[in-house]
């Protein structure tokens, strides 16, 4: 099948929800809580009882407003609210309040690696239930904690044409999110969901070809590999004389296959209708002004302000803006750096911290190091006060502490006696001890080989425990050889 996947083109659109962090659901004051036991945060009108109304959570335009701005989007001023009609056994009201042909939000875009992917739309909506399979193989629990939870769906136009790009692209929507501060991004846990629209298409034509949409994918690595296996899957089948049929696909992340769950349903099969419960939503250009206003600093404004700042590359900003608390975390770092050596916090931040955070599997905000007392191990560096491979030993030593003061490296390198040695006499004691033990490498050196340096250098280093001046060696070295 590899020699016929050249002849065609992929054609890729995504649906993302994402839960909003209001406290509140949608249009009720039940409790958002993630954590609370099931079926304890529901009320009559989250579960849709004869006789109640829903009422509109502002919070909720507030946030889909945010993220329309910073999407580029044209905000409607007058927007309404529908009713999706299904029946599942997590939706108890059999619809769920969405908008259809008159979103908040539409005609926006966001830039990935120099391609632009347009967005259809972003609209608002409340979330289903929770059904749960996996305690019996013979009956499913629903939890209706999330019904009513406040989403917005992001809709972007066919513009992706590989699953790199998707996964750049969900990457981008994260980043953005969890900047304006209305979603945490976790995909593991729901707060991020999407569903992928696939087709593929022989190069060069402009008609599309016949889509399925992939369900079920909750990490980026899931949305790329099974978009990759869809797009092998529906060219084998065009190859082998067949036609793709408009189905919804699940998958399984396991076996990494997609499989057909249903024939898609189109829009005519929900039965959409205007909300008679709830009025017209209306966004007028004060409140547009407000919100824009309000918007945090962007990813690319704050790595371009980063670069202008700190004066480091842009590679450094880009890796250092991805996450907000990173980012935060860097110019806390940033406030007590001594001389301008902005460069070395940034790589003790991109090597040392971001490998932990690897490792641990944490978040910036629950790394152990304040941001001053880093700071204060770079100063120190800078300062002469300690080698770099007496910072990473300090380091280490930091991680084991919680308490500020314990972590403090000037505590640590005063109490382990680990200060740079920097008088010349002392360090001239060393050299000729070394000199003096290694005959054959002194004649050797003298007679030329001057990659030897290295030798001694590593020698005196070991016998000073680290601690010499790299500078003062190698000068004292030099000199004692002749």
């Amino acid at each position: 099948m590899s020699e016929n996947t050249d002849k065609y083109e992929p054609v890729i659109g995504l649906e993302v929800h994402a839960q909003l962090k209001t406290k509140s659901k949608a249009f009720c004051s039940c409790s958002t809580d993630f954590s609370s036991p099931p079926n304890t945060n529901i009320c009559p009108v989250c579960l849709g009882h004869p006789g109640t109304l829903p009422v509109l959570n502002r919070n909720l335009v507030e946030y889909i407003l945010r993220m329309g701005l910073a999407a580029n989007c044209t905000i409607r001023e007058r927007s309404i609210f529908a009713r999706k009609n299904y029946f599942y056994p997590d939706l108890p009201k059999g619809y769920q309040i969405s908008q259809f042909d008159q979103p908040v939000c539409s005609s926006g875009y966001v830039d990935i690696s120099g391609n632009r992917i347009g967005i259809t739309r972003i609209h608002m909506e409340e979330d289903s239930g929770k059904s749960i399979h996996d305690f019996a193989s013979d009956k499913s629990l629903v939890d209706l904690n999330r019904c009513g939870v406040p989403l917005i769906e992001i809709v972007s136009e066919p513009d992706i044409r590989t699953p790199q790009q998707a996964y750049d692209y969900l990457t981008k929507l994260k980043q953005l999110v969890v900047y304006l501060d209305i979603c945490d991004g976790n995909m593991e846990e729901g707060s991020l969901r999407c569903d992928a629209n696939v087709s593929v298409r022989l190069k060069g034509s402009k008609e599309f070809g016949t889509k399925c949409e992939v369900k079920n994918l909750n990490s980026f690595k899931n949305v790329s590999d099974a978009l990759d296996y869809e797009i092998k899957r529906q060219i084998e089948l065009l190859e082998s004389g067949g036609k793709v049929t408009h189905h919804t696909m699940t998958y399984d992340a396991k076996s990494k296959v997609t499989s057909p769950m249903r024939s898609k349903e189109e829009a005519h099969d929900y039965r959409y209708f205007p909300e008679p419960d709830l009025v017209n939503v209306y966004v007028d250009e004060n409140w547009i002004n407000e919100t824009r206003k309000a918007l945090p600093e962007l990813p690319e404004q704050k790595a371009k302000r980063f670069v202008k700042m700190f004066l480091i590359p842009e590679y450094d900003a880009d890796v250092l803006t991805q996450e907000r608390g990173i980012a935060d975390y860097f110019e806390d770092v940033c406030a007590t750096v001594k001389g301008n050596n902005y460069k070395s916090a940034s790589n003790w931040i991109m090597t040392e911290v971001m490998r932990i955070l690897n490792d641990e599997k944490i978040p910036i905000e629950k790394f152990q190091i304040s941001g001053k007392n880093l700071s204060s191990l770079v100063n120190m560096i800078a300062e002469g006060k300690i080698s770099n491979n007496i910072a990473k030993e300090v380091f280490a030593e930091m991680l084991n502490h919680t308490d500020a003061e314990k972590q403090n490296p000037e505590t640590i390198v005063r109490e382990k006696n680990l200060l740079q040695v920097t008088d010349s006499s002392e360090i001239e004691i060393i050299v000729k001890k070394v000199i003096e033990d290694n005959p054959e490498e002194t004649k050797r050196y003298k007679n030329g080989e001057v990659k030897l340096l290295g030798f001694f250098v590593g020698k005196v280093m070991k016998e000073s425990k680290g601690k010499a001046n790299p500078k003062a060696v190698n000068e004292l070295i030099i000199s004692n050889l002749g």
